[in-house]
């Protein structure tokens, strides 16, 4: 297995047939945001692909950092599932980046199952090499710990570098309105309908 960049054509294509079933709309980007990042050089989207075929993704949000990315969306293709091909592929972005940034949901939702779906999420991270960093963040709304694979040891480096990825896109007021990294000890999350989209950043 290995890893290709999409093109546009092919981003839209994964998108519409497998990513919108895969993320929920409070989560998931617009394909003409992700279109407009590449524009600017600071998206790559990246199909794992083997013998042809494409078995998974990983949408990556570039650092100013060398060989530094933020883990924007990871899945592996409906009826590819349970074959370790998750791992595999996390393996496959360590292999590409120095340094790995990401998000998962944060375990606190007062649905039991939906929480133990979220530890398992971020076992899944733990067990492939990645830590829980001790800040967590909410986005558009949605509450996450944060994840980070790299040589980095402190957190505040960790949270200032995870920061100025999304400041890149964004603008200060957008960045104060909707991104809340760090979110601070007792902190509400402030609420947003879904991803909500800013042309320039």
């Amino acid at each position: 297995m290995e890893l290709k960049r999409l093109n546009k054509e092919e981003l839209s294509a994964l998108y519409k047939e497998e990513m919108i079933f895969d993320f929920p709309g409070s989560e998931l980007k617009s394909l003409g945001s992700m279109h407009r990042m590449m524009d600017r050089g600071l998206y790559e989207p990246l199909a794992a692909v083997e013998d042809g075929e494409i078995l998974g993704y990983a949408m990556m949000w570039l650092s100013e950092e060398p060989d530094s990315a933020l883990l924007d969306y990871l899945g592996v293709l409906r009826g590819k599932r349970d074959r370790g091909l998750g791992g595999q592929l996390l393996g496959l972005l360590q292999g590409r980046y120095r340094q790995l940034f990401g998000e998962a949901e944060a375990p606190d939702s007062e649905n039991q199952e939906e929480n133990g779906l979220r530890r398992r999420r971020l076992g899944f991270y733990e067990r492939g090499g990645f830590r829980i960093t001790d800040y967590q963040c909410a986005l558009f709304g949605v509450k996450f710990n944060n994840i980070y694979f790299g040589p980095e040891t402190d957190d505040r480096r960790v949270e200032a570098a995870h920061r100025a990825i999304y400041a890149r896109w964004f603008s200060p007021a957008h960045m104060e309105r909707y991104i809340q990294l760090p979110l601070r000890p007792g902190e509400a999350v402030r609420p947003a309908p879904a991803w909500v989209e800013e042309e320039e950043g």
